[in-house]
């Protein structure tokens, strides 16, 4: 795990802030464009198997924590038990939403996110809004910056790491942020994605919850 002493201030700030911001809308907008034939077939897909809506929308937590409409392809079915609770994600995960999963093509519509704003290519992933409360104060710190589609900790490892472990990366990037490192993890999540590393966490569909870290932790 690459995190290293020497905590810094956050740097996403003044010029650097502009011209990551500017470099993410550019980049989503062109890639947009260029990816709508492969959005099109996969959203053909999804509507096939999983049914509508198409798009799944969630409030995730952003900057400084302030929530915003998060976009996915939907990947899982609502099928309910005899009382009409949600059956477990692995019930509900389709072969297609799997094989989507597995490309990470299920957050292109991620790249609408870019383009408002609300996302940057590189950051902290977005959870869940009850997860603000369960954060140490450390931890909250990834928040001082935009979320992304993808992180250091995605290229760190991913599900097969611990909450914890997650987090202190993602405190690090806000750390150690630079132009240079948002390179960095753009080209190695490509390779990521490619050898579909870091999926799933062991013996789950999709992530555990993130219930707070433990004072012995």
């Amino acid at each position: 795990m690459n995190v290293c002493g020497g905590v810094r201030a956050n740097r996403q700030t003044g010029w650097r802030k502009v011209l990551k911001v500017s470099a993410d809308r550019v980049v989503a907008g062109f890639a947009l464009v260029f990816l709508s034939p492969l959005l099109l077939v996969v959203a053909g897909a999804v509507a096939v198997t999983v049914g509508r809506p198409i798009i799944f929308r969630q409030l995730r937590p952003g900057l400084r924590g302030r929530p915003f409409t998060f976009l996915k392809f939907r990947t899982m079915q609502d099928s309910r038990d005899s009382s009409g609770n949600l059956l477990p994600d692995a019930e509900r995960l389709t072969a297609v939403g799997r094989l989507l999963r597995s490309w990470s093509l299920d957050e292109l519509p991620q790249l609408w996110n870019v383009l408002r704003g609300d996302l940057s290519l590189v950051g902290p992933r977005p959870l869940l809004m009850q997860y603000l409360a369960r954060y140490t104060s450390d931890q909250a710190r990834r928040h001082e910056v935009l979320p992304g589609i993808t992180g250091w900790s995605q290229i760190n490892g991913r599900n097969t790491l611990s909450w914890e472990e997650k987090f202190a990366l993602d405190v690090w990037y806000v750390d150690h942020w630079s132009l240079a490192l948002d390179a960095r993890i753009l080209f190695a999540t490509v390779g990521r994605v490619l050898r579909r590393h870091g999926i799933a966490q062991p013996g789950n569909a999709t992530a555990e919850e993130f219930l707070g870290t433990s004072h012995s932790a």
